[in-house]
């Protein structure tokens, strides 16, 4: 089978309606051909031919009118549209450019083997978006609004200081938001239910106005291996990865430019003349281990206590995906040569070796945690600290320079999800586990 595309025509306007026309074509081929893992060789070629074509006439297009996509998407950036809100209005407005709300559909419900690869379609589009110079800026504060479903319990949280959701567990105490990670059954892995319960809980502490300090600690577990000690966090849920489950928008994306930034940067309320955000100091309390995710939670924090047997690894490019924003964060901790070993080498750290201290502000032993950690909190508490860490956050991760990493980490993860060595490495991994 040939596939004949439209071109885009020459100059600096390229119609959407051509882009549309040469996306249906490949969509017709590949509703032609079988599902991706009954394909034949040729027709694997003859699949990716297709898809790199079109990718390449959407970015083209993306890039050249990244601006004026984003203008009318957000009726000249009046309105404030999370990422997720984003791309599917972009379906909608502009046929062809991202996936359809069916298209995704049909991609949800498949393993992760067995899919099209569409999210790197919202990549190349969210690339586009977050590199353009008006359109960046205001997608990242649309991302630190605060969510409708915190707003729903920022009443009952304001009043009782207690909401319970199910992978975090927010309480309220003498002004300190206590985030208990409770998904007891799985070491706290990370899935996009626990990156929408720890942004509401983020959300809620930075919105209460009774709350001065958030702290992050890990629950205790019932999983046989650690049953009733608590653990900091698993990182990715690679079972949730094999199955199809890990999305690059409501995930790997949110997770980055929603709860972790907003942990730096404040919640975005639009605010008064002093700030148009509302930020706070936060604590880590790091029991057991800090793995991928976890680790790079433990990169925006302004203190982090540590128990003395904890260990710290990003496993991210043994399995085949990037490990966040801490290829962005990591250096300026310990420097280009330790954040290569642990980012590319797979380095594990130990809590009592030296330089554990390049992450950690404290180790202590496993029995004076509870104690290290009130009086973290009591130094955090200090008027001062907030303006201070705002202006330190400031100095040391700008938003221009975030926005320029996110774009293209949109698009450079989308592709890694879809690699044939991750594919296979977390296969083995989930069926090891069912094994």
């Amino acid at each position: 089978m040939t596939t004949n595309f439209t071109t885009l025509p020459p100059g600096p306007l390229l119609d959407r309606r051509v882009l549309a026309k040469a996306a249906q074509q490949v969509d017709d081929l590949l509703a032609e051909l079988p599902a991706p893992p009954a394909r034949t060789a040729a027709q694997r070629d003859e699949a990716a031919s297709a898809l790199d074509r079109i990718r390449t006439m959407r970015a083209d297009y993306v890039e050249a009118h990244a601006e004026e996509i984003y203008e009318e998407l957000t009726a000249g950036r009046t309105r404030y549209l999370r990422i997720d809100e984003l791309v599917r209005a972009a379906a909608r407005a502009f046929p062809g450019l991202v996936p359809t709300d069916e298209q995704m559909a049909a991609e949800r419900s498949r393993r992760q083997a067995e899919k099209e690869g569409r999210e790197i379609d919202q990549g190349i589009f969210l690339r586009g978006i977050l590199r353009a110079s008006k359109a960046g800026p205001h997608l990242l504060d649309a991302m630190l609004r605060p969510t409708p479903r915190a707003l729903d319990l920022l009443p009952e949280f304001a009043e009782s200081g207690l909401v319970r959701m199910e992978a975090v567990r927010l309480e309220r105490r003498d002004g300190v938001a206590h985030l208990t990670l409770c998904r007891d059954d799985c070491l706290n892995a990370e899935d996009a239910q626990q990156v929408d319960d720890l942004e509401t809980a983020v959300d809620l502490a930075l919105l209460d106005p009774s709350v001065r300090v958030g702290l992050v600690r890990g629950g205790e577990m019932s999983h046989p291996r650690y049953r009733g000690r608590r653990v900091f966090c698993a990182g990715i849920n690679l079972k949730k990865l094999s199955t199809g489950g890990i999305p690059l928008v409501d995930f790997l994306l949110r997770r980055e430019l929603g709860y972790l930034h907003k942990i730096v940067r404040g919640v975005f309320t639009g605010g008064s003349w002093r700030s148009r955000l509302i930020d706070k100091p936060w604590l880590a309390a790091v029991d057991a281990f800090a793995i991928g995710g976890g680790a790079q939670l433990l990169l925006v924090f302004d203190h982090v206590v540590a128990a003395s047997d904890a260990y710290f690894s990003l496993p991210a490019a043994k399995e085949g995906i990037i490990p966040g924003a801490s290829n962005f964060r990591l250096t300026r901790f310990t420097g280009p040569r330790v954040a290569r070993q642990v980012i590319l080498g797979g380095r594990r750290i130990r809590a009592d070796e030296p330089d554990a201290q390049l992450i950690v502000d404290e180790v202590v032993e496993p029995e004076d945690m509870d104690g290290a950690i009130d009086a973290a909190l009591a130094r955090l508490d200090e008027e001062a600290v907030p303006a201070n860490r705002r202006m330190v956050n400031l100095a040391e991760e700008s938003p221009e320079e975030f926005a320029r990493y996110m774009a293209e980490f949109a698009l450079q993860q989308a592709l890694r999800i879809y690699g044939a060595d991750v594919i296979g490495k977390v296969g083995r991994f989930a069926a090891g586990e069912r094994a």
